[in-house]
């Protein structure tokens, strides 16, 4: 189903943006971790609207209750039922747009698909959808964390050609991040993102952004070849994201411009097992972990919505001027630190349970 995503480990996501509300049934959570609606809610409490000036003015609790799957506060091996509610819905505010398809957004692609689509909001296209993705994800952080001690931090790399200096990968942690409300740990570089973000939302505008991501402590030998890989399926994880548009791991692109004598990883021993000097590889190998850091970034355009006016055409193709309503990020970036960390726990907390599946 389009609207499930995992192996063993799976999700399906409900709900439409200004509908009653968003959630998630998650399928497959160990038995017997430790879990209340507060270990889920840190995250939707990161992703959620309204909370600083850089994003959209909508405002969102975002509170989380469980329906199922847990008694006396351990998870109990069955489906998990994960429900938020939508208190500030205003359909209203899209009723201009119900005949034009907004310029890059899924307006136009969803209603030559189904012949109809939720007009306000976007519907499933809209990041309210993640909702229920970032609950799931972080019951998949928290039993990664416990089992395996797996650590998976996100944040901001870029803002438009504004860009962080080098961030120390093995230390660096999700109170780091937060110090700066870009989610950016570079002070200096965060300062001008703010700016830039500020600068753009004045002109009703929007922009872009790079989101960098490790997950360290993950063993070697987790990955399914040939066609599940490790970077395969972060990949189609992080591109299902709304506003993606890249994805890259380890050294990515740059890559590409290097000499092999350059780009090789030479092995080492680390601690009784084989480690690498460098991690051009991004903690994969031929699909599979290697115990080293898995590091990849996601690159996310600019939000389609925006209130500047733009010339296109409405569904019949008459020629019109839309002046989008409603409230949007100028970007989504800082937001979507969290989304990218919990669709990263997924994709792991799925290879983990499929290698303990190898080992019965």
């Amino acid at each position: 189903m389009s609207s499930t995503f995992g192996t063993l480990l799976k999700v399906t996501t409900f709900g439409e943006s200004h509908g009653k509300g968003v959630g998630a049934i998650l399928d497959g959570c160990p038995a017997k971790i430790n879990l209340s609606e507060k270990d889920i809610q840190k995250q939707l409490t990161r992703r959620r609207p309204g909370q600083s000036k850089l994003t959209t003015k909508r405002e969102e609790a975002d509170l989380v209750t469980i329906l199922s799957g847990i008694e006396r506060g351990k998870t109990l091996g069955v489906p998990i039922g994960l429900y938020v509610a939508n208190k500030d819905q205003r359909p209203d505010d899209y009723k201009t747009m119900q005949s034009i398809p907004r310029p890059s957004h899924a307006d136009y692609t969803y209603q030559t698909k189904y012949g109809i689509r939720s007009a306000s909001g976007g519907g499933r296209s809209s990041a309210r959808e993640t909702v229920g993705r970032v609950a799931a994800g972080a019951i998949a952080d928290k039993f990664l964390y416990e089992i395996f001690g797996i650590e998976i931090v996100a944040w901001v790399h870029a803002v438009g050609e504004v860009e962080a200096s080098h961030v120390d990968e093995g230390v660096i942690s999700r109170e780091d991040v937060d110090q700066t409300i870009v989610r950016c740990p570079d002070g200096p570089a965060a300062y001008k993102m703010v700016q830039l973000i500020d600068n753009v939302k004045e002109r009703d505008d929007s922009v872009g952004g790079i989101i960098t991501c490790v997950c360290r402590n993950v063993p070697p030998g987790w990955g399914e070849p040939v066609f599940d890989k490790v970077e395969a399926k972060l990949a189609q994880a992080m591109l299902s994201i709304p506003s993606t548009k890249g994805f890259e791991i380890g050294s990515g692109f740059a890559g590409t411009r290097m000499f092999g004598s350059q780009h090789n990883d030479p092995f080492v021993l680390k601690e009784g097992r084989l480690g690498t000097t460098t991690n051009f590889s991004g903690g994969v190998q031929g699909g599979i972990t290697n115990g080293e850091p898995i590091v990849f970034r996601t690159a996310f355009k600019p939000p389609a919505t925006i209130s500047l006016p733009q010339t296109t055409v409405d569904f019949e193709g008459r020629k019109t001027v839309l002046e989008a309503k409603g409230r949007h990020d100028p970007c989504v970036v800082p937001r979507a630190v969290p989304i990218v960390e919990c669709m990263a726990a997924l994709v792991i907390g799925d290879f983990a349970l499929r290698q303990q599946f190898r080992q019965l």
